[in-house]
C-alpha cells in the first residue's frame, strides 16, 4: 500500500528536478512553459501529501489543502512583516511534517482517471498558449497585487493595495491566489507579467481534473464525469472562442469558478455520503478558500447547495444529517471570513447601495435588466441563454431530472437550477440579492445554474430510451443549436431564447412537484452518454477552432520599454505615482509602486479608496495644472502622456521618449 500510494505522488514528487531543469531553459516559450508548469505542481506538492496523510486522495483534496498550507504561509509572512521568500520556508516544514503520514490513502476518485483527463487538460494548456494575447482589462488590477507580493519586503495584507492610503478591497482582501502566483513567478524565475498571462497553460490541467471528479462523484460513474468534462470546457473555453474563460484561469474569479467550485462540489457530495473528520475538515478549508479567492463565489456556491439540500429532502428524504453536517462544514468557515471584511463590505458604495448609486448601477447594467421601478427588477431571462449552444441544451435539458428524482444529481441540478433561477428572475428577490452582494456581482450568479450536470444528466435520461439512436441526436442537435445560438458572450447577440430560461423553471419547478408523487429511476451511465455529449460539443469546437486566436493583441495604453525601466530603476519601491487614469491603473501593474489614482471600475468603491474623488481629482490636474493636486495625493513621482495631455510639471525631469516624461518632486 505504501508503495502504490507513493507512486501515486510521483507526479509532484518529479516537480522539483522538472524546475531544477526547466531552470536552465531560457525563459521564453517551452523553457517558460516548464517553469510554470513545474513551478505550479511544486506548489501542490504539501497539499498532496498532506491529503494523504488524511488518508484521502483526489486533484480536489490536494487543491484544497495546498491552498490551506499556503494561506498558513501567507498569515506567517503578514504576521512578522516580510518577504514572500518565508512562505516557501513555510510550505516545505508542512510538506516535511506530512510526509510521514502520507504512505495510506483509502478515499476518493480512483486517480488513474484523474491523471489521464489532467494529462489532457495538459494538452489543452499548451493549446491556450497561443490565444494569450496581452495582459489587459481585470488582469491588470490582479497584476498589480501579485507585483507587490514578489517585489515587497515587509509585507502586510494592505501591501497589495493600489492606493498608499487607500484600504482592502473586500473580494480580495487576503490575496490568496495573488500569493499563489506571485510564488510561482519566484520559483520560475520570471516576471509576474509572464505568469499573470501564461499561468492558464498550467492550470487548465487542474481545472480538466477538478470538473472530471465533480462529475465523477455526483454521477458516480467515470463515464459521465468526462461528459461534465467535457460540456464544461465546452461552454467555457471553446464556445466563446478565443480560449474563453480558460484565457483567465490566472484571475481569481475564474479560478475560484472553474478550479475551487468543482473541488468544493467533489468534497462536499462525499462528506454526503460518508461524513467523515477529513473530509469535512477539507470542505471547511475549500470553503474559506473560495471565499479568500473571490468573495463572491461563496455566496453563490452555498445558493446552489442550499438548494440541493431542499430539493433531495423532497425528493428522497435523504441525506438530512449528512447534508447538514457538510453544509456546515462548508458555511461555517466563509461566515467566519464574511464577518472579518464585513466592515469593509459596509463600506462600499455598491453594498445597500442609495437611490443614486442604485440608479447609477441600473443606467450600467440596463441592457441585462427588466427595470420595473428602482426597488422592483430583475435579470433578463435570456442572460441565462447567452453562454451558446451548451446553455440552452442545458435548459432545455433541466426538467429531465425528473426521470432520476431519486438521485443526487437530480436534486442538485432541479435545486441549484430553480433557487438561482428564482433569486434572479423574480423582481422581488433580485433587488434584496444584489443589495447584499452588488448588482454586478449578482447578475453574476446567473453563471451558477449547473450547466454541465443538467446536460450530463440530460444525456444520461436520453440514452437510457433511445440506446444508440443518441447518437445521431446528439450531433443534430449541436449542429443546429450553435447555428441557431452562437452565444451572446458579454452582450445578448446570439444568446438564445428567453423561452428556454422558462423551460427550466417551469419545468423544473414541475418536475420537482411531480417527482414527489411518481418515483423514477431511468439513466445510463455508460460510454453512450459521454459519447452523445462529446458529439453535441463537436460543432461548437470546430466553431472555437476557427475563432482560436487572441482577443486581445495590443494595449494602446501600455507604457513604453523606456517608462517601465525607469519605473522599475529610477522609482524606490512603494512610492507614489500620480498620472492619468489608464496610465496609472498600468504602473500600478508593471511596477512595484502605488498610484494616486485609478479608474474607479477597477477599484473598490470605499470611503478609504475615495476612487470617484480622486479621478475628479486627477482630470482637475490635467485641465488646469495645478501641481498642488498631486502633492495633496501624497505623490513624489508623476508620468506624463505627452500625446494626451499638455502641462507643465515644475518637477525635475528624469525620463522622457516619444510619448512619456518622468518627473521627480524632491523632498
Amino acid at each position: 500500500m505504501a508503495a502504490w500510494a507513493l507512486r501515486r505522488t510521483s507526479v509532484l514528487v518529479l516537480a522539483l528536478p522538472l524546475l531544477g531543469m526547466a531552470r536552465l531553459f531560457s525563459a521564453h516559450g517551452v523553457g517558460l512553459w516548464l517553469r510554470l508548469v513545474a513551478a505550479s505542481l511544486l506548489l501542490l506538492l504539501p497539499g498532496a501529501l498532506v491529503s494523504r496523510a488524511l488518508r484521502l486522495r483526489g486533484a480536489s483534496v490536494t487543491v484544497a489543502w495546498s491552498l490551506a498550507s499556503l494561506t498558513l504561509a501567507l498569515l506567517v509572512v503578514f504576521l512578522v512583516h516580510t518577504s514572500i521568500w518565508v512562505a516557501l520556508l513555510v510550505l516545505g516544514g508542512v510538506a516535511i511534517l506530512a510526509l510521514p503520514f502520507s504512505l495510506r490513502v483509502v478515499t476518493g476518485p480512483p486517480s488513474s482517471g484523474t491523471l489521464a483527463v489532467a494529462l489532457v487538460g495538459l494538452a489543452f494548456g499548451i493549446a491556450l498558449w497561443h490565444v494569450a494575447g496581452v495582459v489587459h482589462g481585470d488582469a491588470l488590477f490582479h497584476l498589480g497585487r501579485v507585483r507587490k507580493l514578489d517585489a515587497f519586503g515587509s509585507l502586510h495584507v494592505r501591501s497589495v493595495d493600489e492606493f498608499a492610503n487607500g484600504g482592502l478591497h473586500p473580494g480580495y482582501a487576503f490575496p490568496l491566489w495573488h500569493g499563489f502566483l506571485a510564488l510561482v513567478a519566484k520559483l520560475a524565475g520570471v516576471d509576474p507579467t509572464q505568469v499573470m498571462l501564461h499561468e492558464p497553460s498550467a492550470a487548465a490541467p487542474i481545472a480538466f481534473a477538478a470538473a472530471y471528479e465533480s462529475g465523477v462523484t455526483v454521477f458516480r460513474s467515470a463515464w459521465l464525469g468526462l461528459a461534465v468534462v467535457i460540456a464544461t470546457v465546452t461552454g467555457a473555453a471553446l464556445a466563446p472562442g478565443h480560449g474563453g474563460s480558460f484565457t483567465l484561469l490566472g484571475q481569481p474569479g475564474t479560478l475560484d469558478r472553474q478550479v475551487l467550485v468543482p473541488a468544493a462540489l467533489t468534497v462536499f457530495f462525499l462528506a454526503v455520503r460518508e461524513p467523515t473528520w477529513q473530509l469535512l475538515v477539507s470542505l471547511a478549508a475549500l470553503s474559506g478558500e473560495v471565499f479568500l479567492v473571490h468573495a463572491s463565489t461563496a455566496v453563490f456556491l452555498a445558493l446552489v447547495l442550499a438548494g440541493y439540500l431542499i430539493a433531495r429532502w423532497i425528493l428522497a428524504r435523504r441525506d438530512v444529517r449528512a447534508g447538514l453536517l457538510a453544509y456546515g462544514a462548508l458555511v461555517v468557515p466563509a461566515g467566519l471570513a464574511l464577518a472579518w471584511v464585513a466592515p469593509i463590505v459596509g463600506e462600499t458604495a455598491s453594498h445597500s447601495p442609495g437611490s443614486g448609486e442604485l440608479e447609477r448601477s441600473l443606467a450600467k447594467y440596463a441592457l441585462e435588466l427588466r427595470v420595473h421601478s428602482l426597488h422592483s427588477y430583475a435579470l433578463r431571462p435570456e442572460i441565462f441563454a447567452r453562454g451558446g449552444a451548451v446553455a440552452v441544451a442545458a435548459l432545455a435539458l433541466v426538467p429531465l431530472a425528473f426521470f432520476a428524482a431519486r438521485r443526487r444529481w437530480a436534486a442538485f441540478v432541479l435545486g441549484g437550477s430553480l433557487f438561482v433561477l428564482a433569486l434572479e428572475l423574480v423582481p422581488f428577490l433580485f433587488p434584496r440579492f444584489a443589495d447584499a452582494v452588488s448588482l454586478s456581482q449578482a447578475r453574476r450568479a446567473a453563471g451558477f445554474v449547473p450547466f454541465a450536470f443538467a446536460l450530463a444528466g440530460g444525456a444520461a435520461v436520453l440514452t437510457c430510451s433511445l440506446r444508440v439512436l443518441v447518437l445521431p441526436l446528439a450531433l443534430g442537435a449541436g449542429i443546429a443549436l450553435q447555428l441557431a445560438y452562437p452565444g451572446g458572450f458579454g452582450d445578448l447577440r446570439g444568446s438564445g431564447p428567453a423561452a428556454v430560461t422558462w423551460v427550466a423553471a417551469v419545468g423544473g419547478a414541475a418536475a420537482l412537484a411531480a417527482g414527489v408523487l411518481v418515483r423514477r429511476d431511468k439513466e445510463a451511465r455508460g460510454p453512450l452518454v459521454a459519447a452523445a455529449v462529446l458529439l453535441f460539443a463537436i460543432p461548437v469546437a470546430v466553431h472555437g477552432s476557427r475563432h482560436w486566436s487572441p482577443a486581445d493583441t495590443t494595449d494602446p495604453n501600455a507604457p513604453t520599454p523606456g517608462l517601465l525601466a525607469a519605473l522599475r530603476e529610477e522609482v524606490p519601491e512603494r512610492s507614489v505615482v500620480f498620472s492619468d487614469l489608464e496610465t496609472s491603473y498600468r504602473i500600478a501593474a508593471y511596477a512595484p509602486v502605488y498610484v494616486a489614482s485609478a479608474p474607479p471600475a477597477h477599484v473598490a468603491d470605499t470611503r478609504a479608496n475615495f476612487p470617484y474623488g480622486r479621478r475628479l481629482a486627477t482630470i482637475r490636474y490635467f485641465q488646469t495644472g495645478d501641481i498642488r493636486i498631486p502633492e495633496r495625493l501624497e505623490a513624489t513621482w508623476l508620468v506624463l502622456d505627452k500625446s494626451r495631455f499638455q502641462v507643465r510639471v515644475p518637477w525635475r525631469l528624469l525620463y522622457a521618449d516619444q510619448r512619456y516624461a518622468l518627473y521627480h518632486r524632491a523632498a
